[in-house]
């Protein structure tokens, strides 16, 4: 296919800058109101695709079975479409603090340094990227508190915007990387944080605005394991632990395998012919206890459902020809777009993505491309969000 196939025109206030919230108005005893709003990850909206049929729900029903318009189905009703046994697999990778803002020596002037991930524990070896990139060369040293405790050497150029840096702290492996992460921030995409308000502070950056404290916590999943991602498994964001208790009330089984996400994701497509992109590699792994749950439930006819796209690449990275799921411990860059042969799964969910993404193409080489591409329109139509807080489609077999 190609890349201009998933290109459409997203307004900008249908991107969710922040979580779902939902408004309270509460009634005190002398009769005065208060109204406050809260976080509700699993009060966001869900579309349903049934494949086969070409069926899309929006709204609930009421008793008679007849669409209750402007009623919109909300995430945590997902558990309406699936019964006892049946399985969701989740992505139990977790988010660190990944985005540091230090200065350079001598100039003073204002760096953005962007952990990727550690190469080397003893050395203190990090794969960083940089912004701006054009003022950072080999042999810098970039500090990043006002005691001058935290510091960092630049030793290598990688790409563009990549650098080896080398951190200049005497202490403990664990105390080093507590300390490192209590100054950095929630690794928000960057098109979060242009479209909040701008910061003045942040001028001179490819950013105009600081993540806040709880957005380290809204960007992490509330069954978040095994760190080592610097972007969020989107779909997994809404899940409440609510949620997920009233999951295993009703029988669904929950099975647990780590894809680290990476920028890759975010990274525009630069040709048309998608057959010639190439994905960034990202490590996972897919442990003994997952591939048992999940093929216990497909050898008994029941659903396997990934939840969200970084799932999904892994799964399929990790199935085998005979379409049960195999322990794996490495990394994957398979890049699926429309057509694919689905070989595990049989429901998916996903967030709406942005035009022209990799994910966007996961979602429709799944749901089938014209289907996918419909929906697209409907959430558009009647303003669902898009990205990673956005709204979610659930992709049934039928």
């Amino acid at each position: 296919m190609k890349l201009s196939q998933f290109k459409f025109d997203l307004p900008k206030e249908q991107v969710a800058l922040y979580p779902h919230q939902a408004s309270h108005t509460i009634t005190r005893s002398d009769g005065s109101q208060q109204t406050f709003t809260v976080t509700r990850r699993d009060e966001s909206r869900l579309m349903v695709l049934h494949r086969k049929s070409g069926n899309v729900e929006m709204y609930h029903k009421d008793a008679k079975g007849k669409e209750i318009e402007g009623d919109y189905i909300q995430f945590r009703d997902i558990i309406n479409y699936f019964g006892e046994d049946d399985v969701f697999v989740f992505n139990d990778t977790k988010v660190f603090p990944a985005r540091l803002y230090g200065t350079k020596e001598k100039t003073d002037a204002k760096i953005e340094v962007f952990l990727l991930r550690e190469l080397n524990e003893d050395m203190r070896l990090w794969d960083v990227l940089v912004e701006p990139a054009r003022k950072i060369r080999i042999g810098n040293k970039l500090f990043f508190d006002d005691s001058s405790t935290m510091v960092a050497e630049v030793i290598d150029n990688t790409t563009s915007r990549g650098r080896t840096l080398r951190f200049l702290y005497d202490s403990s492996h664990e105390e080093f990387k507590k300390n490192l992460f209590a100054l950095g921030e929630a690794p928000l995409p960057v098109y979060i944080l242009n479209g909040r308000e701008p910061d003045p502070e942040m001028r001179d950056m490819h950013v105009t605005a600081h993540a806040t404290k709880d957005d380290m916590e809204n960007f992490q999943c509330v069954f978040a394991k095994n760190e080592g991602a610097v972007t969020a498994p989107a779909t997994g964001l809404h899940f409440s632990r609510e949620l997920m208790k009233r999951l295993e009330l009703y029988g669904i089984k929950s099975a647990f395998i780590t894809l680290h996400c990476g920028l890759g994701n975010f990274h525009p497509i630069e040709v048309e012919d998608l057959t010639k992109h190439k994905m960034d590699s990202e490590m996972m792994y897919i442990g003994k206890e997952a591939c048992t749950t999940v093929n216990n439930a497909k050898k008994n006819g029941h659903h396997v459902c990934v939840i969200g796209t970084s799932v999904l690449k892994a799964t399929e990275s990790a199935v085998g020809t005979d379409g049960f799921l195999k322990e794996y411990d490495g990394w994957t860059n398979k890049f699926i777009f429309p057509p694919y042969d689905f070989g595990l799964s049989d429901s998916l969910v996903a967030n709406f993505y942005h035009p022209e993404s990799t994910l966007l193409m996961s979602t429709a080489a799944f749901g089938g491309y014209e289907q996918v591409m419909d929906c697209y329109k409907l959430a558009l139509k009647h303003g669902y969000k898009f990205g990673c807080f956005g709204d979610s489609l659930l992709i049934l077999p039928d």
